[in-house]
């Protein structure tokens, strides 16, 4: 069993007799001298979908609960839901809007690599690939001989995500995207 300072995000955990899903993860240390670091960390219970806001001390040991990682493919939208089809047997995992807001603008139908959490065969979170490879869709043009320059612009990907660029990239470019840190990474 992994300490809470192990615990990243999309992890599910138990907790308090519920199954929880962490969305994102903050740690605070104090200042004092005997302080430990704190990890706080939003989630949203499985079973019911409401947030909870759970905090542990840095070596509090937290419980992974069972789940199972399936390979998926986005296939459709179904009013609020999405679902993704496991790429083995097609079953279909279902995820409601709001559960996956944040992952949203780093995948479209042709992204590879996507992977759903599921515990007890219901889809908790869904867990992006390290990089993936979107195209630009608007950007101002490119400056000739800008390769160089460490200067960035904003660029507007298929996805509706902004992030910034090298000059030298223009409109049309498909690029790498690091998930983690929603940084460029280099032309794809």
């Amino acid at each position: 069993m992994p300490k809470a300072s192990e615990i990243k995000k999309n992890a599910v955990i138990e907790h308090n007799g519920k199954v929880l899903s962490v969305k994102e993860i903050n740690k605070l240390t104090p200042s004092g001298r005997a302080g430990a670091s704190l990890y706080r960390m939003k989630c949203y219970d499985v079973a019911t979908g409401l947030k909870v806001d759970e905090s542990f001390k840095a070596d509090e040991i937290v419980n992974l609960a069972d789940f199972s990682r399936h390979q998926v493919m986005f296939s459709y939208i179904d009013g609020d839901e999405y679902v993704f089809l496991d790429n083995e047997d097609y079953t279909p995992f279902n995820l409601h809007k709001e559960t996956i807001a944040d992952e949203l603008l780093y995948f479209n139908e042709d992204t590879e690599g996507l992977q759903v959490l599921a515990v007890d065969g219901n889809a908790v979170a869904i867990e992006l690939p390290s990089a993936i490879e979107l195209e630009i869709v608007d950007t101002s043009p490119s400056i000739k001989g800008a390769s160089a320059s460490a200067r960035t612009k904003p660029a507007t990907l298929t996805t509706g995500l902004v992030v910034q660029v090298p000059e030298y990239i223009a409109t049309g470019d498909r690029i790498k995207v690091n998930t983690a840190e929603c940084k460029f990474m280099s032309r794809a």
